[in-house]
């Protein structure tokens, strides 16, 4: 028996994990073992994901919780030790790039385990970006390494990565959208809202370059009090720029801006349809870029930056900075009307996971 220990830890791995594992577990002669780390513990961004999904209960959550980047990353792999050893897997599956993913590789690999890297090769080529430090670390000691999009490919080429670690089998996450496509349709969060189809923007914003200094979440948010005007925006508000929100004392000047929206976080089924159903979606996420270029609506990258540049070239994707003006133009191109020719990026078909599976088991086969 293969056993497969999968691991994941935020929001944005959940989405990655679940088709992942309903593949292992459809494979005859494959187990998974499922590991949460815990990096994200909030019930908006854990639990409720979980039911929805349809992930199965984790074997073993670790309960990390929140701290610097060091502390967590160190805080997960003490933790992340004891039950590799216990479990002896054949394989760690990691996902994404947060600290959950470069930690347990980190550990599997000492450990002697055999480790597979899910959406290897993507590149911001800004090194300030700790996702971006995690993705290049985690690529570098991985065994086998699953790529999205063909600039994945490319970029591990130019890195000198052997080119038979490197398969390019689609896209994860977007296995998840396509299978909870029809239940998110039934979402009632646009009634809850009192929003109406195509009448509103939708927002996402969480990263700490974005959201932990005045200079730039001030002029970001000058941009959502113009957008306002136009129309409702609707904000599911990630917890730390909530608590930066405060910090900074903006609270009170977000709160009487009566057209903007600012909610809890949501969860997968009821944010896929705010998005599915926006005139355009203002984010800082890449899994939001990736969605949205499926999901055919207008997205708005508040970075000088993507790591995922086939959301542009075949998507709706479009990069504004984060000035006001960068970002107000953007929105004016986005809702002018003008159609652009899309297409669904390669292999993203819903299939991703069983290719992910399929060359696992080829190589194990090769190595017996």
């Amino acid at each position: 028996m293969l056993k497969i220990l999968c691991v994941c830890g935020a929001r944005p791995n959940f989405m990655k994990i679940a088709p992942l594992v309903d593949a292992i577990s459809r494979t005859p002669g494959s187990k998974p073992y499922l590991v949460h780390t815990g990096q994200h513990y909030d019930d908006k961004m854990s639990h409720l994901f979980f039911e929805e999904l349809r992930i199965p209960r984790p074997d073993v959550n670790l309960e990390v919780g929140s701290g610097s980047q060091a502390v967590q990353t160190a805080e997960i792999m003490k933790r992340f030790e004891p039950v590799c050893i216990d479990q002896k897997p054949d394989w760690v599956v990691v996902v994404g790039d947060v600290n959950s993913t470069i930690a347990c590789a980190l550990v599997a690999v000492k450990l002697g385990v055999k480790v597979a890297h899910v959406e290897a090769g993507l590149r911001s080529f800004d090194r300030a970006m700790p996702e971006e430090i995690n993705r290049v670390l985690t690529d570098a000691i991985s065994d086998l390494l699953f790529v999205s999009e063909p600039s994945g490919v490319e970029n591990l080429r130019r890195e000198g990565v052997a080119p038979e670690r490197v398969h390019f089998v689609g896209n994860v996450m977007i296995d998840a959208l396509l299978k909870c496509r029809d239940r998110a349709a039934k979402s009632t969060i646009l009634n809850t809202l009192e929003l109406r189809s195509k009448g509103y923007a939708a927002v996402t914003l969480h990263r700490p370059s974005n959201v932990d200094g005045k200079e730039t979440f001030g002029p970001i948010l000058a941009a959502l009090e113009t957008i306002a005007q136009n129309m409702p925006v609707v904000f599911p508000m990630h917890p730390r720029t909530r608590h930066s929100l405060g910090e900074m004392g903006l609270s009170r000047r977000l709160a009487e801006c009566t057209n903007l929206k600012l909610i809890e976080p949501l969860g997968y089924l009821d944010f896929m349809k705010l998005m599915a159903d926006a005139s355009v979606v203002l984010t800082d996420s890449g899994g939001v870029q990736e969605e949205t270029t499926i999901l055919g609506v207008p997205c708005l990258t508040l970075r000088a930056n993507t790591e995922r540049p086939i959301t542009i070239t075949l998507g709706t994707n479009r990069l504004t900075g984060t000035t006001t003006d960068g970002i107000l133009r953007g929105y004016h191109e986005a809702t002018s009307g003008a159609s652009r020719e899309l297409r669904a990026p390669e292999l993203w078909d819903g299939r991703a996971a069983e290719r992910i599976v399929s060359v696992i088991e080829a190589f194990v086969a090769t190595k017996s």
